[in-house]
């Protein structure tokens, strides 16, 4: 079990094990910035100095994992579940949307081709897109706590 550091400009630093955290408090020295996972912020100046951590990421279509080892030693492991309702919340939201539009009001225009945002190029589809998002915010999690000097991607 590790307890995660930051200096006193909230750059990470090396882990370190909860009695010295501990001592830290006790002292006024650090004090806690989150409680999930632990982590204190050192209320003094530090050497900043770090050591290499890799960090590695599996991207599943249901489950990212991701870990960081430094020394050996496993430092960080999480595992986050994709959200898989997307497709189906956007036809709920197209439903809505038509079940509006077909009731008895005064005239609308027509919107049959008012799609630009789906012809758009570079466009992501919005499950795709949330997918891709999930991947990203896990590892800026996992940058926040740890001084990730490589990244290690598996690829299917």
């Amino acid at each position: 079990m590790f307890v995660y550091v930051l200096n006193n400009e909230n750059k990470p630093l090396m882990p370190t094990n909860p009695a010295k955290a501990r001592m830290l408090l006790k002292f006024n020295k650090a004090k806690v910035v989150k409680r999930l996972p632990f982590t204190i912020k050192l209320l003094f100046g530090s050497s900043n100095y770090v050591q290499p951590v890799t960090a590695g990421m599996d991207t599943g279509s249901k489950v990212v994992g991701c870990a960081a080892i430094a020394n050996d030693k496993v430092i960080y492991q999480s595992e986050v579940t994709i959200r898989q309702d997307v497709s189906g919340e956007m036809e709920k939201r197209s439903m809505y949307r038509r079940s509006r539009r077909s009731r008895k009001t005064r005239y609308r225009e027509c919107r049959f081709k008012n799609r630009a945002n789906s012809r758009r190029g570079g466009r992501l589809a919005p499950s795709l897109k949330s997918k891709l998002e999930s991947h990203l915010r896990e590892k800026n999690f996992a940058e926040k706590i740890l001084p990730v000097s490589e990244w290690k991607v598996e690829l299917i």
